[in-house]
């Protein structure tokens, strides 16, 4: 099972229903073969996205989604459960915040649209089509 911790819901009032949020995390893990796992989902505004932006990645603005993963993609001890990490979402630079949720999953997985050909984006729009059926 997929554990979803969710900070700062009240910012996604009326965007995103905090049961989709967590059927969006679960979705994306099991198409990755993750079934077991921990990750904290915080909605934030503008000023904090920016600095997280600035802080990790040296880009002085706000973004939509930053993903921070903790543990990699190596098994672990069937006992211990797996701490896939930190998704931050500001629902003022997101078009689509169910996007942005799949989006910082599959980072956390381990996909990276910056250095693949196409796949993780591919991934993620059959993700969404999936959901939205």
């Amino acid at each position: 099972m997929i554990e979803v911790e969710l900070r700062g819901a009240r910012l996604l009032a009326g965007r995103l229903p905090a049961a989709e949020l967590r059927e969006l995390c679960e979705l994306s893990a099991a198409r990755l073969g993750v079934e077991d796992g921990h990750v904290a989902v915080e909605i934030v505004e503008e000023p904090r996205i920016a600095e997280l932006n600035a802080t990790h990645r040296g880009r002085h603005e706000p973004t939509d989604v930053l993903s921070f993963p903790i543990d990699g993609a190596e098994p672990l001890p069937a006992e211990a459960p797996r701490e896939l990490g930190d998704i931050v979402i500001c629902p003022e630079q997101t078009v689509e915040v169910r996007e942005a949720v799949v989006h910082g999953m599959l980072h956390l997985l381990g996909m990276d649209h910056e250095r693949d050909a196409g796949e993780m984006l591919a991934l993620q729009d059959e993700l969404l089509a999936v959901h939205r059926t």
